[in-house]
């Protein structure tokens, strides 16, 4: 049977993984949070992957707060490339693979088109750079490993852009939204269905899976959006759903007009072609994933 490791299982991917695999009885899974393993501890994370011995890691867990990131680099570094050089080493050891979760933010956001698997990265700040780092380490510590990098995650548990937008709606008439920066709003349930596809694929005792197909995927949604566009969809959407009794007036303004501590790429628009031709798995469709709203509030 095959053996799933969960880390990060009370995140928005983790969670929807949890919710996922409950529903796949060829598969046992073992979902662990920050309470039950500390992954910057090295032994801590030796001995939850030697008790359980998987077949399949799936890495859920990060820093993911960017602006705070800038501040919390030690502790940024320690989640987010310590600990899964930990899990990768210890992977490696019990002969699993490791499917570990990534970001956009390891690009600089300044090139023009779709951002592919093989192009230059240039992380802009603390968050992309302990990412990245991440990436690097996974990648030395197991051959046999998927690195997914995906943007501007959101689902119905955390906190996220979609439960932002929702709560604000209800304080303000008025609210200006980014509007020249672009990407794939990606549905963390669609984020947790590929990876669990991929260890299907991957772990398929009927099939070989073809070792030269391990290595970095994009995965993202369509169609592409500014934060202003993907904000007037939700609003759209809950107006339907009555989840909101009146949409705020939405104003489009520039990345200068609303300063973070943290630099967001201008372009997050990754290219998911590869993911497809590998793994027939689509783009996440964002917009189905805004259809029933009440479970966002």
């Amino acid at each position: 049977m095959v053996k799933v490791l969960i880390i990060g299982s009370n995140g928005q991917v983790g969670s929807c993984l949890v919710k996922q695999l409950q529903s796949c009885p060829e598969i046992e899974f073992l979902a662990v949070d920050r309470n039950k393993l500390d992954i910057t501890s090295e032994q801590d994370v030796i001995k939850t992957v030697n008790d359980f011995l998987p077949t399949i890691i799936i890495n859920a867990a990060a820093h993911t707060a960017v602006d705070k990131a800038e501040d919390e680099v030690e502790l940024s570094y320690a989640i987010n490339r310590d600990g899964p050089k930990y899990l990768a080493q210890a992977a490696e050891k019990v002969g699993a693979v490791i499917l570990h979760i990534s970001t956009d933010y390891v690009f600089s956001g300044d090139k023009q088109g779709l951002y592919s698997e093989s192009d230059s990265v240039s992380p802009q700040g603390v968050y992309g750079e302990s990412k990245l780092a991440g990436e690097e380490a996974v990648i030395n510590a197991c051959p046999r490993y998927i690195i997914l990098r995906t943007a501007w995650v959101f689902g119905e548990d955390g906190n996220n852009f979609v439960k932002t937008m929702l709560r604000l709606a209800k304080q303000r008439d008025s609210l200006g939204i980014v509007a020249d920066q672009f990407g794939g709003p990606t549905y963390a349930g669609d984020i947790a269905a590929a990876l669990i596809k991929m260890a299907q694929v991957i772990t398929d005792s009927n099939k070989s899976f073809d070792t030269t197909n391990y290595g970095i995927y994009h995965f993202s949604g369509l169609p592409h959006v500014s934060w202003c566009e993907f904000a007037q969809v939700i609003f759209d959407k809950a107006i339907e759903q009555n989840v909101l009794v009146k949409s705020p007036d939405v104003k489009g303004i520039k990345t200068e007009d609303y300063p973070t501590p943290a630099k967001r790429p201008a372009n997050s628009k990754l290219n998911i072609q590869k993911i497809t031709t590998v793994f027939n798995i689509q783009a996440s469709n964002w917009q189905s994933a805004l259809d029933h709203l009440v479970d966002y509030v």
